[in-house]
């Protein structure tokens, strides 16, 4: 483990960490916009829906949360692989490149990447959405109502300056740890998504290693998850101190 020696796979003779070199940036890119999708969304509706407390975002964004939670991920890419992929022919329903791709201009391959990945990345985002926006909205109404708002509003603050200057940075820490320990529940997950796309990333390596006890190429893949997992958990520390000035690391 110290020497990143894993050994050889079973399979095909090939080394181990060579075999998730070429699959790890697949699985790592579908997890980054995940999680940037994630937060780009969730955070602002589970805002607007605490500031907008009771209103019909409110209640809407209740519903998908409970939707969001009770859909099957795998059920939810069979039935938009169906729907965009097979009946209305949008977007393509497995792998990450077309058959013509080298061929493709540099703005056509991009074009032809981002149809690819529209899928996967919105399933593995689906139930994070509904729970961050829920998360960021119960934090968010413990601290509106705080003196330290009341006096902002009070001093004659913009509104949006109150909320998302002063509100937000306080609400969001619980946030930002959820987000650090949500890598390792992609990863995990990206093993059921990438089977199901076809995708060539780890998370199918892992699968196809499990179906052929494949044992070096799956304990060097849990070792790779554990280093993610706590690679996540420092990043969100290093997050706190930036979200939150009253955090100092010394």
């Amino acid at each position: 483990m110290v020497r990143l020696d894993f050994g050889n796979s079973f399979t095909d003779g090939r080394n181990v960490l060579e075999k998730i070199g070429e699959r790890l940036p697949v699985t790592l890119t579908l997890n980054i916009l995940s999680l940037l999708l994630i937060a780009g969304v969730a955070i602002p509706l589970g805002v607007l829906a605490a500031v907008k407390q009771r209103s019909f975002l409110d209640r809407l964004t209740t519903i998908i949360v409970f939707v969001g939670f009770a859909t099957p991920s795998f059920w939810l890419a069979l039935l938009l692989m169906y729907f965009f992929g097979i009946k209305l022919g949008w977007l393509p329903i497995s792998g990450l490149y077309s058959w013509e791709f080298s061929s493709l201009s540099l703005g056509g391959k991009i074009i032809d990447l981002a149809k690819h990945l529209i899928l996967p990345v919105f399933v593995a985002s689906f139930g994070g959405l509904a729970g961050f926006s829920r998360y960021t909205r119960s934090n968010m109404l413990e601290v509106i109502q705080q003196d330290y708002i009341r006096t902002g509003r009070a001093k004659g603050l913009p509104e949006r300056v109150v909320v998302y200057r002063h509100a937000l940075k306080n609400a969001i820490l619980p946030v930002v740890t959820i987000l650090g320990l949500s890598l390792p529940g992609l990863i995990g997950g990206s093993v059921i998504m990438e089977s199901i796309f076809a995708i060539p990333g780890m998370g199918r390596l892992f699968y196809e290693s499990v179906m052929s006890r494949d044992y070096p190429v799956v304990m060097g893949i849990l070792t790779i998850g554990a280093f993610l997992t706590l690679l996540g958990n420092l990043i969100a520390d290093i997050l706190y101190a930036w979200v939150d000035p009253r955090i100092k690391y010394s």
